[in-house]
């Protein structure tokens, strides 16, 4: 199980180090602070997102679901808040860093497949 975090953090400093490469409004200093923004975006993801995730159901339906890139942006900026070091500068690099970031975790789960 742990081992499993540990790949699927590293998976994610892998999708936030591309979002920074590519997008000019994300930022870190260094690879310790991209890996403690991956740990700390997957606490967020399975702690606060399933509360904002029903708090925002009836905009995400009304939208076809596409709102869940703004609550997936809003957990990016929640990590750059409280994370000194990594910073995103407003909502639509917040949106690419979600899309590039969800892209990159999904081929990832493709590649590392879960045995149950």
């Amino acid at each position: 199980m742990l081992v499993r975090f540990i790949l699927r953090a590293l998976i994610a400093a892998l999708g936030l180090w591309l979002a920074a490469w590519l997008i000019p409004g994300v930022r870190y200093d260094t690879v310790t602070t991209l890996l403690i923004a991956a740990v700390l975006l997957g606490i967020v993801n399975a702690l606060v997102r399933p509360i904002v995730f029903v708090l925002t159901l009836p905009l995400t339906i009304v939208t076809l679901g596409l709102f869940l890139l703004v609550v997936n942006a809003a957990m990016i900026g929640l990590v750059a808040f409280f994370l000194k070091g990594f910073a995103v500068d407003g909502l639509i690099p917040g949106v690419f860093a979600a899309i590039i970031t969800g892209v990159v975790s999904w081929l990832g789960q493709m590649l590392v497949k879960e045995e149950r």
